[in-house]
């Protein structure tokens, strides 16, 4: 599997970068973009790499629906859009109100695009699986949220998926946020695939600090025996050295190809 970080919050030597996520993910023939970013940087560090995305992807999977992975969608079409069907509505801030959704609505996107809305797993090729809603099973993960949706009631982000990616019998799970919680999505991905060898984790753990949540991941991962983690995005430097005490990590960086 070859991986190539075309948005992510830090810049690679000649690659922009912005708060946002979008991956190139190749497996076996099969092209997928996994999410957007929130502007055009994606297009712009792909064509740096000599890359002509929109002619070289099949699919494109949104985790879910913030601005910060999807609003990027502005700049393609005419392809495949496959995600969970909450990921369009409208959801906000709670300290604040100011919106954290997509920008361009369900009925704008199936304009531009084939729209596929799944809270089931959905198989990309034979190797890719699009997870669809996310069990929260865990007693640590999932529990608290600063958003709420446009009724003002507490949104924990129920559309928050990730890829499942399937190659010599083991499992590569890539991941935008992890609003679902990291350790809840690895579990699924093992349930859905069959699969008890997990090979890679790569994406956004959304963890913040050092603290009790973070050093239950970190045994969780240990437990279900994760060889290597790409914690980046959401993972914010403190949740980074607590996991650097069980892992080598490396940052991940605009322009970054990984082959994984």
């Amino acid at each position: 599997m070859k991986l190539t970080v075309l948005t992510d919050n830090v810049a690679g030597p000649g690659f922009l970068a912005e708060h946002g996520l979008s991956y190139l993910i190749e497996v076996k023939g099969k092209t997928v973009l996994f999410d957007t970013g929130s502007t055009d940087v994606f297009l712009e560090n792909s064509r740096r790499l000599g890359l002509d995305i929109p002619n070289k992807i099949d699919e494109i999977v949104l985790s879910h629906g913030h601005w910060d992975h999807g609003n990027g969608l502005r700049y393609l079409k005419n392809k495949t859009l496959i995600a969970h069907p909450d990921a369009f509505m409208k959801r906000y801030r709670q300290k604040n109100n100011s919106s954290i959704g997509l920008q361009l609505s369900l009925g704008e996107l199936s304009q531009r695009f084939k729209v596929v809305v799944s809270k089931k797993p959905v198989y990309i090729g034979d190797h890719i699986i699009f997870l669809g809603e996310i069990p929260r099973v865990t007693s640590f993960e999932s529990k608290t949220t600063n958003h709420i949706d446009g009724d003002g009631n507490p949104d924990f982000v129920a559309d928050d998926s990730a890829l499942a990616i399937v190659e010599n019998n083991e499992l590569i799970v890539v991941t935008g946020c992890s609003h679902a919680g990291i350790c809840n999505i690895i579990k699924h991905a093992m349930q859905v695939t069959g699969i008890g060898k997990v090979k890679t984790v790569i994406g956004g753990f959304h963890l913040t600090y050092n603290d009790e949540q973070t050093k239950m991941t970190v045994q969780c991962l240990k437990t279900l025996n994760v060889e290597t983690i790409f914690p980046s995005h959401c993972t914010e430097l403190e949740a980074l050295c607590s996991f650097s005490s069980e892992y080598s990590i490396i940052q991940i960086k605009t322009g970054m190809v990984l082959i994984l």
